[in-house]
């Protein structure tokens, strides 16, 4: 009996679920969105956000399938995108309100006098704009990458997506991934496209996150389960947001001299005390760009305001953007070295998210400065194993 069970095979779990899989004659890994509840890593919330600035748009063009799926690859908390509405009232994820920038609307000569002007936010801008567009027209076009001095490969291979897809995507992420979608425009967009059950662009966004399961005040069961933070810069769409859901909004703030789209307040009135003191009961933080927290002149930055220690004395989280790896956005202060500008902006300035077009430099930057020691960071590595073991498994388990 000794011989024979010493001659017998020694099968490690990798083999015997290899075994497993290969005699069930079904995929190696389940699909995500039918892994067993619980079974996927949770996000965390015990560090800055890792917010994936329109996807991992440094390395793909924005917003596009690619960006999306390389962010969550590189370890983002949330990816983040920009909501506007085609001509047929679909929700589409697209930065711009015109085409012209990023997609190749411009070598269409069907499309030559869709080429209109519009007032934007009390500017006049010419171009050709999402709103004369129907959904199959947008998607038939392809995008480009937006600064030049970025990857040129993927340009014209990849076309605009919808809202509802990029949900699917952190839907189907193998953890928990948070969205982290904009109000784009709003103002504009009410102005031009009609709903014919007579709703505003704020409702059918809504509708869309309710649709898909969204739903949950800040890290309540709910909102841990499918994590979101709606944004905007219109303060009234977020008060008619407030009315339709409670999932927690961001209230964007521009640059010091432009006033709110939909309301006309200066900077200086939406950061004031008074109005984080009214505003909190709709938002559970600010998102401002960088520069107006910690002023910049000839790349370099001055003294930091006192706008992150107030906006925390109102129990506001403070999600600056945005954060580019490239030298002519990273200031002199930081010798062109991104992990100096991250570890400045989360360890002394304090902030609670980064909105980055480089998920993956930021992911590392907060792996490699966390608080755990090296042995700990080799048990999670098993942990990570095991879970992945245990996740292949499940499907199989009586």
């Amino acid at each position: 009996m000794g011989k024979f069970l010493g001659a017998a095979p020694c099968f490690t779990i990798p083999m015997l679920v290899l075994l497993i899989v290969g005699c069930a004659a079904r995929p190696f890994y389940p699909l995500p969105s039918r892994l067993p509840e619980g079974s996927r890593h949770p996000l965390q919330t015990t560090r800055p956000y890792n917010i994936a600035h329109r996807g991992s748009n440094g390395e793909f063009p924005e917003e596009t399938l690619p960006a999306y799926k390389r962010a969550i690859e590189e370890g983002a908390d949330f990816i983040e995108t920009d909501v506007l509405s085609s001509k047929d009232g679909v929700l589409i994820c697209f930065h711009d309100v015109t085409l012209d920038q990023t997609t190749d609307v411009g070598k269409y000569k069907k499309f030559a006098n869709r080429r209109r002007t519009y007032d934007v936010q009390g500017v006049n801008i010419t171009g050709f704009f999402t709103v004369d567009f129907t959904l199959k027209e947008l998607q038939s076009l392809k995008v480009k990458q937006r600064f030049p001095f970025r990857d040129q490969q993927y340009n014209g291979k990849f076309s605009i997506i919808t809202f509802e897809d990029f949900i699917a995507i952190a839907l189907d992420a193998p953890r928990v991934v948070g969205i982290y979608p904009e109000i784009k425009n709003p103002v504009f967009i009410n102005q031009r496209v009609k709903w014919r059950d007579g709703k505003i662009f704020e409702d059918k966004f809504v509708e869309i996150l309710k649709k898909y399961g969204y739903k949950g005040s800040y890290l309540s069961k709910d909102w841990l389960r499918q994590p979101a933070f709606i944004q905007s810069f219109a303060p009234t769409s977020i008060i008619h947001v407030s009315n339709l859901t409670d999932l927690p909004q961001i209230l964007l703030i521009d640059d010091t001299t432009i006033p709110t789209q939909d309301t006309n307040q200066t900077y200086w009135e939406i950061t004031s005390d008074s109005y984080f003191n009214y505003i909190k009961k709709y938002v559970v933080g600010i998102g401002p760009w960088k520069d107006t927290i910690v002023p910049a002149v000839n790349n370099y930055m001055l003294t930091p305001t006192d706008l992150v220690t107030r906006a925390h004395a109102h129990n506001l989280q403070v999600h600056p953007y945005t954060f580019r790896n490239e030298h002519n956005f990273v200031h002199f202060n930081f010798h062109q070295d991104s992990y100096e500008e991250f570890d400045y902006w989360i360890n002394t300035i304090r902030v609670d998210g980064i909105f980055t077009d480089f998920t993956g430099s930021l992911h590392h930057f907060k792996k490699w400065t966390s608080n755990l020691p090296p042995n700990d960071t080799e048990e999670q590595s098993a942990s990570d194993l095991l879970h992945k073991i245990s996740v292949m498994l499940n499907p199989y388990r009586s």
